[in-house]
């Protein structure tokens, strides 16, 4: 009897080992902004949801072969980066002066090694280069000129600044420089991220955007900030942010979700919910994708949409761009 019973306590630990093993999970966004079913046709609808989808898979492919959590975001994000549907890499908004600024972060749970890139305006996928920061480098963030430098030097593909032209982007900054005193939010939308729970039960979390349309003066939002618009930590969670970056900034918003857990003792859902509320409350907008060592899933703004999925090992899996949806 006893023998038995020690039989069955190693079965099932070893079929517990194995799940934990196999569980993994993967969620993005493609920014939060003001959308509406009247304004997005369904056609756009449908291709938005399709490329989202195209990144999910990817991520799901590359997880069930063992891949780490690194490895899968900076492939999910290109997928986004060279997209011309978001505002990232192919996609990216224009500057005041007519050019394409990016930048990108990225950052490990498991040793809070980080990497960042900002303001460049040649290289293909800035999520690429924000990992080659945090790999081969003794630095966190780079920018401009330097970091191109840096990108070449690591083989990197490097490409013309008109590579990150597209109709749509140029004619809203026309619009826009025709009205300098009014802000369009329709197109602060379109930061894209990733945040992934791999096997081997680590966190990843990544971001990479084209910034605000119209910016002047060298701008750089939360995107490349580690601790405001990306953080990581397997204590507690990973994260990835877009909205209105200046007050992400002021708020230190993804290092303070990942300190209301640790400290506060909140559940993922509960520390993004309050962060959203104290965003709401200082007049900003935006939102934010997170997931906790468990593989438990946050998606939270304060927006009327923000393009966003996720996919469990589970088998779970959801595509949504407006709220209630």
């Amino acid at each position: 009897m006893q023998k038995n019973l020690i039989l069955l306590a190693v079965v099932f630990f070893l079929v517990s080992s194995l799940s934990a093993q196999e569980k993994y999970a993967i969620v993005i966004h493609g920014g939060a902004g003001v959308m509406s079913k009247e304004r997005m046709n369904e056609d756009v609808r449908a291709e938005y949801k399709a490329k989202l989808d195209e990144a999910l898979e990817l991520g799901k492919k590359m997880l069930q072969k063992g891949a780490t959590a690194t490895d899968v975001v900076v492939k999910v994000i290109n997928v986004m980066e060279d997209s011309p549907l978001f505002n990232a890499g192919k996609g990216a908004v224009f500057t005041h002066e007519g050019m394409n600024e990016l930048d990108a972060s990225i950052m490990e749970g498991n040793t809070l090694n980080a990497g960042a890139v900002a303001g460049v305006r040649d290289i293909k996928n800035p999520i690429n280069a924000a990992r080659a920061v945090m790999d081969n480098s003794e630095h966190v963030m780079l920018s401009g000129a330097g970091a191109s430098e840096f990108a070449k030097e690591q083989g990197l593909e490097i490409v013309p600044n008109k590579y990150f032209y597209t109709e749509r982007r140029y004619q809203s900054l026309q619009e826009l420089l025709k009205r300098e005193r009014e802000r369009q939010k329709k197109d602060n939308m379109g930061t894209v991220g990733c945040v992934v729970l791999d096997m081997h039960g680590n966190l990843t979390a990544g971001t990479s955007t084209g910034g605000m349309t119209n910016k002047k003066y060298g701008r750089i939002g939360d995107s490349p900030i580690i601790g405001a618009g990306t953080y990581a930590n397997n204590k507690t969670c990973a994260l990835s942010c877009t909205g209105h970056g200046e007050y992400y900034i002021r708020l230190g918003f993804a290092r303070d979700i990942s300190a209301l857990m640790e400290y506060s003792k909140l559940s993922v859902d509960e520390a993004c919910r309050e962060e959203i509320r104290k965003l709401s409350e200082m007049g900003g907008t935006g939102g934010v994708i997170a997931m906790d060592a468990q593989g438990n899933i946050a998606m939270e703004f304060n927006t009327s949409g923000m393009f966003r999925g996720y996919i469990k090992s589970s088998g779970e899996k959801e595509i949504a761009i407006f709220k209630n949806e």
